[in-house]
């Protein structure tokens, strides 16, 4: 089998991915609405496309509280001398303290962005004698942070449940804005502390700097007579009245340069309705899905060069599989190395030595196409395709395909979770969903033997117990035995139940143990499958979603019937 290697494929991984949209343009929002209930919400007369909300109030996000210098008894040392630090400096010394045991603080590249960013904030006394990092001892303020958590865990309840309701008013006062006369929840309502960035895999900027977000660089997003007061002595950076987004807030941080948004709770009916917008697009892919498949085919033989790369990406979002192989060795999202051997069609495999004859290993692929162009081309085909519209159409195709095919009616509630859960992983697997095994993976599974090996026994006694109670019974014939005969049976009923569920964890645990079913399931699955399977086949909708995601899919709960089909 030959394998065709691309190495660093910068362009491929943009280019399957999609364009994010900028904010649009300022707007100006309607009427102001007294608040209403939400029993109705999903029924109530729709706005015109662009318009998000006519009203839109809110506190602001809620600040990271000031820094508290460490107490005098706790010391920095420098060169095994005690250094009484400034507050800035000490402030950010007690963000690496803090993670002194953990991974991070032995690679190199989070040490030596730590060190660069923390001189940045030092007095200048305080540059002239710290210059090595490797004569710096954070081991007393790392005591102190851990003597700091051990105290938090050993609370009286009287003192956690203050803490619940202090966090509850505070959730109660930023966690909820007024959307059209409705209260709604926000997701985010907090900015990031300052700390040290960690990133995923070998992120290049580990251990620099998160700057602490102050009210100056928020721009705010509400309606023109609902302005949110910044906090005392601050003032934002901007306010704007843009009713054609959904964000409330917004910030530039200090890593990336990224946009931070404050958003709606994924339960609220604005983000229900764009959930809805978003699959019943997906689900308009069936009408056009032969014939964009057909033309891609047929340009793998273009003339044209970009016409050909196009659609190679093309079939790249949209892939199928043969003998043929392509390894992709390339760093992806967050700086983690995606490295995987992809079966393609022979065309396929043809056009990638084509688009890499004569190229360098740092050159781009796809050198003649672009997102924009990409995208434009997909609206082309159908209105409103992008590339994640693909991926939520296979993914949801997969899920209906393989519950129909792995769910029999005659099962036990246990196993029909469990063919649910292998439908999700097959959906898991085909979305590239990838986990690392956890650390903790071997003892969990240990622990949970060792519960089925208990119950197993106790299932064997109650066996046993029913034996017995059936003899009795038929000896004596009365009432009295009767009623301990049932009891012994409802018992074993019990147990034999309890091992199932055991049982279903355990094979779960073991199959999914290097797949994350959660980003598929909450993204790209439309959850009217799930629960139009649940009403089929009488499975408790609890049993697949919690509490959270019947909250977040509550428009799907409201439409769904047992006869729903992608």
């Amino acid at each position: 089998m030959r394998v065709v290697r691309l190495l660093r494929l910068r362009a491929a991984l943009t280019l399957l991915g999609e364009v994010p949209r900028r904010p649009a343009s300022r707007g100006v929002p309607g009427s102001r609405r007294t608040q209403k209930g939400s029993g109705t919400r999903w029924e109530e007369e729709k706005r015109e496309d662009r318009v998000k909300w006519r009203q839109l109030e809110h506190k602001g996000p809620y600040f990271a509280p000031p820094y508290e210098p460490l107490p005098n008894g706790v010391c920095f040392f420098y060169d095994g001398k005690p250094m009484r630090l400034s507050v800035k400096a000490e402030e950010v010394a007690t963000f690496y303290g803090r993670m002194l045991d953990h991974e991070y603080t032995t690679k190199e590249v989070f040490r030596k962005n730590f060190f660069n960013d923390w001189r940045k904030e030092m007095t200048v006394e305080e540059r002239e004698v710290i210059k090595s990092l490797d004569k710096c001892d954070f081991t007393e303020i790392h005591r102190y942070f851990v003597d700091k958590a051990a105290a938090r865990k050993v609370l009286t309840r009287e003192e956690k449940q203050k803490l619940k309701e202090e966090a509850e008013k505070l959730q109660q006062e930023f966690g909820y804005c007024i959307l059209d006369g409705h209260r709604e929840k926000i997701g985010n309502f907090k900015t990031e502390p300052p700390g040290l960035f960690r990133g995923r895999g070998n992120h290049p900027k580990m251990g620099m700097l998160k700057r602490r977000v102050m009210p100056e660089d928020v721009v705010i997003n509400c309606s023109r007579d609902s302005i949110p007061k910044p906090p005392a002595g601050h003032q934002w950076k901007e306010v704007r009245s843009d009713n054609t987004v959904m964000w409330l807030a917004a910030w530039t941080e200090s890593i990336q340069n990224s946009i931070k948004y404050v958003m709606l709770n994924p339960c609220s009916k604005l983000k229900g309705e764009k959930a809805w917008q978003k699959f019943e697009t997906a689900r308009r892919l069936r009408g056009f899905v032969d014939e964009i498949r057909s033309q891609y085919r047929a340009d793998w033989k273009s003339q044209e060069m970009k016409t050909r790369q196009r659609a190679v990406a093309l079939y790249f979002i949209d892939k199928d599989g043969c003998q043929h192989v392509v390894e992709f060795d390339f760093l992806g999202k967050d700086s983690i190395r995606y490295n995987n051997r992809v079966p393609v069609e022979k065309p396929v495999y043809k056009n990638l030595e084509l688009f890499m004859k004569n190229k360098d290993p740092q050159d781009d692929l796809f050198d003649r196409l672009t997102t924009t162009s990409l995208n434009k081309h997909l609206h082309e085909l159908m209105d409103g395709l992008t590339a994640k519209v693909f991926r939520t159409y296979n993914a949801s195709v997969t899920l209906q395909e393989q519950l129909r095919a792995l769910t029999r009616a005659e099962d036990s509630i246990a196993a029909k979770i469990l063919s649910y859960n292998r439908a999700n992983r097959a959906v898991a697997i085909l979305c590239n969903h990838q986990r690392a095994t956890s650390s903790t993976f071997e003892k969990s599974m240990q622990n949970l033997q060792t519960k089925i090996q208990v119950k197993k026994e106790q299932v064997a006694e109650a066996r046993a117990q029913l034996r017995k109670a059936r003899a009795e019974h038929k000896a004596q014939g009365d009432d009295k035995s009767r009623s301990v005969l049932e009891k012994k049976r409802r018992l074993l009923e019990k147990l034999q139940e309890q091992l199932a569920w055991l049982s279903v964890q355990a094979t779960d645990k073991e199959e999914n143990k290097q797949v994350a079913l959660s980003t598929s399931k909450l993204n790209y699955l439309d959850p009217r499958i799930s629960i139009a399977w649940c009403k089929r086949f009488r499975v408790p909708v609890e049993k697949i979603y919690s509490k959270t995601q019947r909250e977040r899919f509550a428009w799907a709960l409201a439409m769904a019937g047992e006869d729903f089909e992608f």
